[in-house]
């Protein structure tokens, strides 16, 4: 008997979380008996996992800077009406090739509405299909704010016009959707709740043994750098600057601030771009300090390891600040916001975390599994009516 068939869209435009988090989201629905075709859009990442059944990388697309005001192709070109039409017609193509059981969208239409030249034809074209699919969006606890009160009224409407369910990847104990979008109320039973998304695969030892360390990360790496120039000249100033301290960059990081973060390198500190393991380092960390982007946050949370978040917040980015005040709030971590990032107060907010016991509040990490199992229901209730 034939597996349902998922084609799960999902573009990242700056970091890497959205394409990680999806590839979590993967692997845990071709675990529950879903065959997922994972529609990728923005540049290729090397050496990351991605759980599905095949993997369709589109003509990659890419944001300029953290205001994403500007989409840039492959060639750093600002994108054109011709390569909109061309990715249309690539996306297109490829729903009707697939003919799926659930039609799954990342973040739209919460999110990448620079995208809407493709994502609602998409929209139309599975309307159109009979028997129809399942239409889903998944997006995280947080939206980001928008300042304009109508972008909120259109993104209901279109939710209520396309979407079967809007998958919320977080804990309404912890956080409702509303705290950070007040029109999610207008939704009604299109909300489902999944819990955080998160990888629970039994961990396996990290490849270079060795004592507990501080480990300092910045996800994908493209808005990492000062965050990693401050753990430098921080760590003479820590009760740990004993200890080995190990600084992962991510891919994104431009080489020549990788090139100046290796001349200026200590010893006793390790620097690399990406570690597979790294749920493994992080499981053994003294104390991890992160931007606290929704993957390593729940990371942290599911390794129960003493952490100081530093959250990225340039532009109109609000959603890590809310959520590690929300966190901190709790005491699962020790919270330094970036406009007070400094040497000294990194230091000392790195003592604090080390002298604090782990975190030990219930939250509801179940969210790829249980998200599986929802779309796999909603598989069933489409079989059946059609």
């Amino acid at each position: 008997m034939s597996r349902p068939a998922v084609l799960f869209y999902v573009q990242h435009l700056l970091g890497i979380g959205h394409l990680r988090r999806a590839s979590t989201l993967a692997r845990a629905m071709e675990a529950a008996g879903l065959e997922v075709t994972l529609v990728q859009g923005g540049r290729p990442v090397a050496g990351l996992a991605r759980g599905a059944s095949r993997t369709v990388q589109l003509p990659p697309a890419e944001a300029a800077d953290s205001s994403f005001a500007t989409i840039l192709d492959a060639a750093g070109r600002p994108i054109d009406d011709a390569w909109r039409a061309a990715r249309r017609e690539r996306l297109l193509g490829l729903f009707a090739e697939l003919d799926p059981a659930i039609l799954l969208i990342e973040q739209f239409p919460f999110g990448r509405r620079a995208f809407r030249f493709e994502l609602l034809p998409l929209l139309e074209a599975a309307h159109a299909r009979r028997p129809r699919p399942a239409i889903v969006a998944s997006v995280r606890d947080i939206l980001v704010a928008k300042a304009d009160p109508k972008r909120a009224a259109e993104m209901v409407a279109l939710a209520k016009r396309y979407f079967d369910a809007v998958l919320v990847h977080g804990d309404p104990r912890i956080l409702a959707l509303e705290a950070s979008f007040p029109a999610a109320t207008e939704l009604g039973n299109l909300l489902r709740y999944t819990g955080y998304v998160v990888e629970r695969t039994p961990i396996q030892p990290a490849g270079d043994a060795g004592e507990p360390e501080v480990l300092v990360s910045v996800g994908g790496g493209a808005v990492g750098q000062p965050l990693l120039e401050t753990a430098l000249a921080a760590r003479p100033l820590s009760r740990l600057a004993g200890a080995p301290w190990r600084l992962i960059t991510g891919q994104g990081l431009p080489d020549s601030a990788y090139a100046a973060l290796a001349r200026a390198l200590p010893s006793g500190v390790a620097l690399e771009r990406f570690r597979p393991d790294f749920r493994a380092l992080l499981a053994r960390a003294r104390v991890s300090v992160s931007q606290g982007g929704y993957n390593t946050l729940m990371e942290i949370l599911e390794a129960r390891t003493r952490a100081v978040i530093v959250p990225f917040a340039e532009a109109e980015e609000t959603e890590q600040t809310l959520r590690a005040r929300r966190f901190a709030g709790l005491g699962l971590i020790e919270l330094l916001e970036a406009i007070d990032l400094s040497p000294a107060k990194l230091a000392a907010a790195i003592d604090r975390a080390e002298a604090r016991a782990p975190a030990s509040l219930a939250v509801d990490l179940d969210g790829a599994r249980a998200s599986a199992r929802r779309l796999l229901a909603l598989a069933a209730e489409r079989a059946a009516t059609s």
